[in-house]
């Protein structure tokens, strides 16, 4: 089976598929990181979000982002990502990042590394929705950024 899962997906998005790809029996450890959409941002209230991709390219970039997760923390590890497209409402799951590892430690730090990765780089461009009505397309930014 292959070690890599990563797609872009239009319906809704499971954790549950997460921990079944990343359930195996020589893994002692699976970390997940679920992104949901906030009520807010930079102090204006947000209804929800629109996530536009480039779905080829996203693909692409999120298979060499979790070869290189397996390269600096584990060949051993097993990576599942999966980023919507299209439109969430508030607390509608925008990203779902599990990595199943032998060990904790590497399980971590590949997962972290994955979704700052994704964040720097990935071809998916978010527009808020705020409460007046009004919207804006967004820069990316880091977990410490935004």
């Amino acid at each position: 089976m292959d070690p890599i899962h990563v797609q872009i997906q239009s319906v809704a998005l499971s954790v549950e598929d997460a921990l079944t790809f990343t359930d195996r029996a020589e893994n002692g450890a699976s970390s997940i990181f679920v992104g949901r959409v906030r009520n807010h941002n930079l102090g204006r209230p947000v209804t929800g979000v629109t996530y536009e991709a480039f779905d080829e390219l996203a693909r692409t970039t999120l298979l060499a982002i979790c070869t290189e997760a397996r390269e600096a923390y584990g060949q051993d590890l097993i990576c599942f990502v999966e980023h919507f497209r299209g439109y969430l409402p508030i607390g509608g799951i925008s990203v779902v990042i599990g990595v199943g590892s032998p060990h904790r430690d590497s399980a971590y730090k590949a997962n972290r590394y994955i979704i700052e990765e994704l964040k720097n780089r990935l071809p998916v461009w978010k527009e808020e929705h705020y409460s007046d009505g009004q919207s804006d397309w967004l820069d990316g930014a880091t977990v410490e950024g935004r």
